[in-house]
């Protein structure tokens, strides 16, 4: 999430405002572009992405805030099928977890602080709980997800990508250690937030971040694919749902009724 007015944010992240899934605090930092070519903004706008405010990190580009895309990514083919323009529903990506039921591993890196390796079992806890086809158990070597620092400088609290065409969960979080200090039940939040963007979820107000965020409309992608509706969550905002764009320290997000049912009806 990235660290907006909360941009996952008083998620920048995610995250006023750093934007990136951003959990953001009410710290907001003017993100540039970074000299993308036209070229790569239509990429990132063919995926449903708005390439507004998308920058080159380490390795592909941020874009919404907190959401990670290689180059790799941007030149996958376009799944069409079933893909509505987004409202402010619950939203998963054309890629999901595949080989169901599935345990996913997690691994902190042991360098992190010792608050984002409490935050993160709590966030695993919190999926755990639901009875879902999807499982998270800690590990000490290896991992499917493996949580580790954010490149200094980055301006986002943390980041993730989405699941892979082969169906394996996005395999890395990363974490700005600047935000360690913040309150254990935000950073719960943050670390569920980037692991719902690893199993494939969207934002929950993908089609106006400026519901979580502040600030004037945006809408994160203006064609709407990559952003598929999960049928039996609601048509308007959702003011507690885990998913928001941004989040600010001291709020907690667990997962409210209309998550379970996202959760339950993709996993």
């Amino acid at each position: 999430m990235k660290k907006r007015f909360l941009t996952l944010a008083s998620l920048a992240l995610l995250f006023a405002g750093l934007n990136a899934c951003s959990k953001n605090d009410p710290v907001s930092t003017t993100l540039e572009q970074q000299g993308l070519s036209s070229e790569l903004k239509a990429k990132i706008n063919a995926l449903g992405f708005d390439a507004e405010d998308a920058y080159v990190t380490e390795g592909g580009y941020i874009v919404e805030g907190d959401i990670f895309l290689s180059d790799e990514d941007l030149s996958k083919p376009i799944d069409l099928q079933s893909i509505i323009i987004a409202n402010t529903e619950q939203y998963h990506t054309t890629n999901l977890v595949t080989g169901l039921p599935r345990n996913i591993t997690y691994r902190v890196v042991s360098t992190m602080p010792n608050s984002i390796k409490t935050a993160t079992d709590a966030a695993a806890a919190r999926y755990n709980a639901q009875g879902l086809q999807i499982t998270f158990t800690k590990v000490t070597s290896g991992g499917n997800i493996v949580i580790k620092k954010a490149p200094n400088g980055a301006p986002y609290i943390a980041s993730a990508g989405f699941p892979t065409s082969n169906g394996n969960p996005y395999s890395q979080i990363l974490f700005n250690n600047n935000y360690s200090n913040w309150n254990a039940n935000t950073l719960t939040t943050i670390m569920a937030h980037e692991i719902g963007h690893c199993v494939g979820f969207r934002h929950t107000d993908y089609m106006d971040r400026s519901y979580s965020c502040g600030g004037s409309y945006y809408n994160e992608g203006d064609g709407g694919v990559g952003a598929i509706h999960i049928p039996g969550t609601p048509t308007g905002p959702d003011a507690a749902s885990w998913m928001l764009a941004c989040i600010g320290n001291g709020v907690n997000r667990p997962f409210n009724s209309n998550d379970v049912t996202g959760l339950n009806y993709i996993y």
